[in-house]
């Protein structure tokens, strides 16, 4: 089921919500470019019977209203009015890659709410003390956060024709990273059911404009306006050993700073096996 929420800016939500009606609520935050298309893989109400899903564009991806200037702890009260909408109490959350730090967030701001929260193949802060953010990242990625970090209008002047490209042919965005992607990300996607997903999330993300990608690229690399270090709930890691896109110097520096985090390091597994470690970290949250 597919719902708008008003936030009190005058903004809205683009929402999704699907599974089974009175099970326990999940809140799933997509990756970058990304959106609610695309957070499981069609298979996830069968496989998980027990949960509610939810999910919501960010500001500035599909439909949803665009937020100039967002951080990622921003995202909180964004998770905050969604579940008040769909008169949700508590609820736990899961996010895969972009999602990864927004899901952080929740955890970080909404301790009372969130049961429990999974990050799969995340980023860590841009600012994260003995970090060496770019270390073993792909030189896309390196080039992109690059320009995010020193120059916003060059990339927001790359991103607009690259958003209208891949709007036509969301094939094409797989295409451009197809030769940073390693063997073990080239196999996942060689199954049906995740290229679909993915084509249908980037298709969805873009729809309308190349801003909530630009935003989410920009909120990484400044503050994120919380520290990862100051959750006190549950939270789950999980992060694949191969990964070039969210390197694992990533990972290790969040399982550091959560120190009663369940830290998972997936050997011969690249970011897109976060597409199947969704189940992963669904039974863990139960």
């Amino acid at each position: 089921m597919r719902i708008e929420v008003s936030r009190g800016d005058g903004r809205k939500l683009i929402v999704q919500e699907w599974g089974a009606p009175d099970g326990s609520p999940v809140l799933l935050h997509h990756g970058m470019p990304g959106s609610r298309l695309g957070v499981a893989l069609d298979d996830a109400p069968e496989r998980h019977p027990h949960v509610r899903f939810f999910a919501y564009d960010r500001p500035g991806y599909g439909e949803s209203d665009r937020a100039p200037g967002r951080r990622v702890a921003d995202a909180a009260a964004d998770s905050a009015a969604v579940a008040d909408a769909l008169g949700i109490g508590r609820f736990a959350v899961v996010g895969r890659s972009g999602g990864g730090p927004h899901a952080l967030a929740c955890a970080a701001l909404l301790p009372d709410r969130v049961t429990a929260a999974a990050c799969l193949v995340g980023l860590a802060p841009r600012d994260g003390a003995g970090l060496d953010w770019y270390a073993g990242m792909t030189p896309y990625n390196v080039e992109h956060y690059t320009l995010a970090d020193r120059d916003p209008a060059a990339l927001e002047l790359r991103l607009i024709p690259q958003a209208e490209v891949i709007r036509r042919d969301p094939g094409r965005l797989i295409e451009d990273l197809r030769a940073d992607l390693p063997d073990v990300d080239l196999a996942v996607l060689a199954d049906d059911r995740v290229r679909r997903s993915v084509l249908d999330n980037f298709r969805e993300a873009l729809r309308t404009s190349a801003y909530g990608w630009l935003d989410d690229s920009l909120a990484f690399c400044g503050p994120w306006g919380f520290e990862p270090g100051g959750i006190t709930g549950r939270v789950m890691l999980w992060h694949g050993a191969e990964d070039v896109f969210s390197p694992v110097g990533h990972f290790h520096w969040l399982a550091q700073r959560i120190g009663h985090s369940t830290a998972v390091l997936a050997p011969g597994a690249g970011h897109l096996a976060a597409q199947y470690a969704l189940s992963e970290a669904l039974d863990w949250l139960r």
